[in-house]
């Protein structure tokens, strides 16, 4: 059996060359139709795109991505050939919210306000979004939560009343953060779902942040919106065109990353847990992995108080500078993105 993976996703190479053949790794934009054509499973990530162009012919029978979105995935040819696909739904969510959590707490700073007198708007509840919610809420903030698709689901079910309309975020958010899948049509299109009217009817100038898809904001909307302050300024981890991010919405944003807000090394290995997982069940092979990110140089965080320890454990504005530096450097800096580990790996002590 062969097995072609992105020679970004952590910890797999050892585990699939215990089980399979051949375990052919490479960079997730150089999958060609040569190099697949009689694989029998992918191991992805967003960079590679599955379609037709890519898999015809082949003997691919299972993809599965180490990602929550799967975007890049044509799933219509998929189901037409036969071809099953998994991903990983949930496996980075913790290291989302912890990078929305280090923006909030920056915000507040820089504001010179409590969270618990701010509005924060979540468009998208599913598993980052929830995950955001509830750390919101722990934070003393009041939370708007919208959700098209599942406040219809839930209010077949006689639930799904504490959501709230799009309409009801623009008006009364200090801060919408994004989190939905990118869809580019039908009834919950999320494609620039950020767009001129959008900005042109917020009320309260609030701070955006967007860790789901570049193309849920329209970059030109986002600019004029940033110019005519219509917001007062935004944190982006997703971009239109990636890696050729717009270099002017990089320069103006508060926050600029390189799509790294999912990237903290736990986050990482729950992805490759579930991808490997998914893989074995294909194929009826058995599997027990136990896969877990290398510990910290040191796990004791002194601070003086929850947020400073919270920001001396992840800061974004590290990564912000690193790409604003060198923005050319996009794709570098997301395939060789240092040890980042979440809150649970440390001990904190307030002194």
């Amino acid at each position: 059996m062969k097995v072609v993976v992105d020679d970004k996703i952590p910890y797999i190479k050892e585990a699939l060359e215990k089980i399979v053949d051949e375990v052919v790794c490479l960079p997730g934009n150089s999958f060609t139709p040569a190099i697949v054509h009689d694989a029998d499973a992918l191991i992805i990530r967003t960079r590679t795109r599955c379609d037709r162009a890519l898999l015809d012919g082949s003997k691919v029978k299972f993809i599965a991505t180490a990602t929550i979105g799967f975007d890049h995935i044509d799933i219509d040819y998929c189901k037409e050939m036969g071809i099953v696909w998994k991903n990983a739904p949930g496996c980075n969510a913790s290291s989302v919210m912890q990078y929305v959590q280090s923006v909030l707490l920056i915000f507040k700073q820089l504001k010179g306000v409590d969270l618990h007198h701010l509005t924060l708007g979540v468009v998208g509840v599913g598993n980052v979004g929830s995950k955001v919610v509830r750390m919101a809420q722990e934070w003393g903030m009041r939370v708007l939560q919208n959700d098209p698709p599942r406040e219809c689901s839930e209010r077949d079910g006689k639930g799904g009343d504490y959501f709230v309309s799009l309409k009801q975020l623009m008006e009364e958010c200090d801060v919408i953060s994004f989190h939905v899948p990118l869809n580019r049509d039908g009834i919950y299109k999320t494609f620039h779902l950020g767009d001129e009217d959008f900005f042109s009817s917020l009320k309260k100038s609030p701070f955006i942040i967007n860790t789901s898809r570049g193309e849920v904001i329209e970059t030109k909307a986002l600019l004029s919106a940033i110019d005519d302050r219509q917001i007062c300024n935004s944190a982006i981890d997703v971009w239109e065109n990636e890696p050729k991010i717009n270099i002017d919405l990089l320069n103006k944003v508060l926050i600029g990353t390189p799509h790294i807000a999912g990237y903290s090394a736990d986050g990482k290995a729950n992805a490759t847990r579930m991808s490997l997982c998914s893989f074995c069940d294909f194929f009826g092979l058995s599997h027990s992995y136990n896969i877990l990110p290398p510990a910290p140089l040191s796990d004791i965080i002194k601070a003086s108080s929850k947020e400073e320890a919270l920001l001396k454990i992840y800061d974004p504005r590290r990564d912000s500078d690193w790409l604003k530096q060198q923005p050319d450097k996009f794709e570098y800096f997301r395939g060789n993105y240092p040890l980042r580990r979440e809150a649970d790996a440390y001990q904190i002590d307030i002194v």
